[in-house]
């Protein structure tokens, strides 16, 4: 089925886990980001330990600068 494709491609390596960043998950759900990042803030409780991980702003750079120069023009 084409959303687990989607899915699948989807998932990164940070911090040996694998992990969906908001903004596919929001993608995966047809809403915006803030909608995403407003539930996890609103519901912590909703959401399983692990579910959200916090990055340092070198691994943010990092995951940026993969991201530029996988785009394909």
């Amino acid at each position: 089925m084409e959303i687990f494709k989607n899915i699948e491609q989807s998932i990164i390596c940070i911090q040996n886990q694998n992990v969906i960043i908001d903004s596919d998950v929001a993608r995966l759900y047809g809403v915006d980001t803030k909608r995403i990042n407003e539930a996890v803030k609103n519901n912590p409780e909703k959401f399983p330990k692990g579910y959200i991980i916090g990055i340092s702003e070198q691994e943010w750079k990092l995951l940026k600068s993969k991201f530029s120069t996988s785009i394909k023009t």
